[in-house]
């Protein structure tokens, strides 16, 4: 278990340090130089561009210099642009790119590599609004007789022409030949084939008898409550046919992956585009932006929206006739993810909760099953169950033994310390350790700091910090009868609650963390009893210590308490009447409250644990 630990860890950390961010809004688009088509998974816009491309010159010699301007029409309808891409091509073979740029802007333009020529392209730094883009092409000595210049042009994500023909610049003497058509993208390409639309709800019916089903709640029906998450899948012929389901502003998704990571897996999407969804394959690269597949894997695509569900089905090859490896075989093991979240112009946004992840590897083509699942990682599960043990079980038990245990079994001493001395400190150290445990795991889970986890991660390293400054300033405490006693009294008083308060703080926003999402809103109520549950307990102790509760012909005599203030430590922040003037009577009922508190305790404990295990 140890060793697939430390597995489990290096592969996280890896994935880190060899995660490859593709964030088209850079304008780092490398990928498309060639066919110079975005990478957004939407056909490219038919209609006639609202755009000029102007050059300076029309003819020109070698190293001579053509100012290019990409600039919104005066007559056209739209105000700005975000996204481009300008190259030079050889007139006469237009998938050659001629030449370099330089810019005029750099806060708006930027030079690319395509074709392994440095500067051989020009695209955008943001996607801020844009109404004008200037540069600079330079002729090379050995360009062709004439060089037709490019644009692809992103209005919005899903709303962008590709290769606007731009003008045609010849070399002195040279006739420009004809202008080829080039909108649209280059040619020969996909064509993509229209979705159907589904005529009713899918249905669990048959899971893991004629199909395999994930879902979420477990045993949801899609077909009569619109809160379930819902994917089946089942074989055909060479044929993989999935059905994906879920209420989502977005879009819903799932994915292929081959460990429980996200990054290097096999995704498919449904994504709405205002009144209808586009069905689309893509790959993940560690913990980036999906990118949309450029080839067209998907057959017989069908959707659906109702009472804001997303629903789509489509069949895959098992076998795909490439042999890229982002497209996974559909006849091997996997473990399958399914998310869903926000799109906007068919672009979309990350997961809104943390996906649900099946507990086991799938043989997708493999006999029908009804799968299971979890949205909570293993790891973030033992950090949420090891943190409530310590601040919700074993900590108050140590504060309540120190408290008002110390005149109990005056007589009775372990390994040379008195009982209530050993108890509080076994009890401290158990928390300490548990803390540490809990504080080390979501790090390996990440495999580094969490950027999305608010101000929890903060509060838990101050409970960190507090709860090992516990025990070293116990080492340094003075004797009983030293004159400044009282100051670290205060002090490991002071420490103890403010680290207690932190940490339930801690937990009621861990509880509500997407990583370990607990239901709401009744968990909070549970949480908060548990406390109340605690505060109870220390209430009644505190009352009857003070003499305020009769017991039978047994009450505290005022008196009594007055002149055992002097007793040993009487600079504690909380005084205890003296160990040998407790009797039997209040001892039992000092032993029923904390019995009753430890089993009240223990019950809302488990109860929080299963929830845990169960999410």
């Amino acid at each position: 278990m140890e060793v697939l630990m430390k597995a489990e860890v290096v592969l996280v950390l890896l994935s880190v340090c060899l995660e490859t961010v593709i964030c088209y809004s850079n304008g780092k688009v490398t990928v498309a130089c060639g066919n110079m088509t975005p990478q957004h998974g939407h056909d490219p816009s038919t209609e006639d561009p609202p755009y000029d491309i102007i050059a300076d010159k029309i003819q020109f010699r070698p190293a001579d210099e053509i100012k290019v301007t990409l600039s919104v029409a005066a007559s056209g309808s739209t105000p700005h642009f975000k996204g481009f891409l300008i190259e030079a091509r050889n007139a006469g073979k237009l998938n050659e790119a001629v030449g370099s740029f330089k810019l005029i802007n750099s806060a708006i333009s930027q030079l690319l590599q395509c074709g392994n020529k440095d500067g051989s392209a020009v695209s955008h730094t943001s996607d801020s609004h844009k109404t004008e883009v200037q540069v600079i092409w330079i002729a090379p000595q050995d360009s062709p007789p004439s060089v037709q210049f490019l644009v692809t042009v992103v209005r919005k994500y899903n709303d962008y022409w590709v290769r606007i023909p731009g003008p045609v610049v010849s070399q002195n003497g040279v006739a420009p030949p004809p202008v080829q058509s080039t909108v649209g993208g280059s040619i020969g390409a996909e064509i993509t084939v229209p979705s159907s639309t589904l005529s009713k709800s899918f249905t669990s019916e048959g899971c893991g008898i004629k199909k395999s089903c994930l879902r979420n709640p477990a045993g949801c029906d899609p077909q009569n409550d619109t809160s379930c998450h819902f994917l089946s899948f089942w074989t055909e012929s060479r044929s993989v046919v999935f059905e994906l389901s879920g209420p989502a502003e977005g879009y819903v998704s799932f994915a292929l992956s081959l460990d429980k990571w996200m990054g290097n897996d096999d995704v498919y999407m449904c994504i709405r585009d205002t009144d209808k969804v586009d069905v689309k394959a893509a790959y993940v690269l560690g913990r980036t932006h999906p990118e949309i597949s450029s080839e067209n894997d998907l057959k017989d695509t069908a959707w659906r929206l109702s009472d804001g569900v997303i629903q789509c089905s489509f069949s895959r090859d098992i076998q795909l006739p490439t042999d890229d490896p982002k497209r996974f075989s559909l006849d091997q093991m996997y473990y399958i993810f399914m998310a869903h979240g926000r799109a906007q112009d068919g672009r979309t946004h990350r997961h809104d909760r943390q996906p649900l992840i099946s507990t086991n590897q799938k043989l997708v083509t493999g006999p029908p099953e009804d799968l299971s699942g979890s949205r909570s990682p293993l790891l973030i599960k033992y950090h949420g169950a090891v943190m409530l043990i310590a601040w919700m079980s074993t900590v108050s038990a140590g504060v309540i033994m120190a408290r008002y245990f110390k005149p109990d079994w005056p007589e009775s001493s372990i390994l040379g310390q008195k009982v209530w001395f050993q108890l509080h400190r076994l009890l401290m150290t158990l928390t300490v350790l548990l803390t540490l445990v809990g504080f080390v795991l979501p790090f390996m889970y990440r495999g580094g700091w969490s950027k999305r986890a608010g101000i929890h991660p903060y509060l838990g390293c101050i409970v960190m910090a507090l709860a090992v400054i516990q025990p070293v300033m116990a080492l340094f405490r003075p004797a009983p009868d030293a004159s400044r006693r009282y100051i670290f009294n205060w002090m490991h008083f002071g420490t103890g609650s403010l680290a207690q308060v932190v940490a339930v703080v801690t937990i009621f926003l861990g509880i509500h963390q997407q990583a370990l999402l607990l239901p709401a809103p009744w968990s909070t109520g549970v949480l908060a009893s548990i406390v109340v549950w605690f505060v109870l307990a220390d209430l009644i102790l505190e009352v009857h210590r003070r003499g305020c509760l009769p017991m039978g012909k047994h009450f505290k005599n005022v008196k009594i308490y007055m002149e055992h203030i002097n007793s040993e430590d009487k600079e504690e922040i909380v005084f205890v009447p003296g160990e040998n003037e407790t009797s039997s009577a209040e001892s039992l009922f000092k032993n029923i409250v904390l019995a009753i508190y430890l089993w009240g305790n223990l019950a809302i404990l488990t109860f929080l644990l299963w929830t845990i295990s169960e999410v």
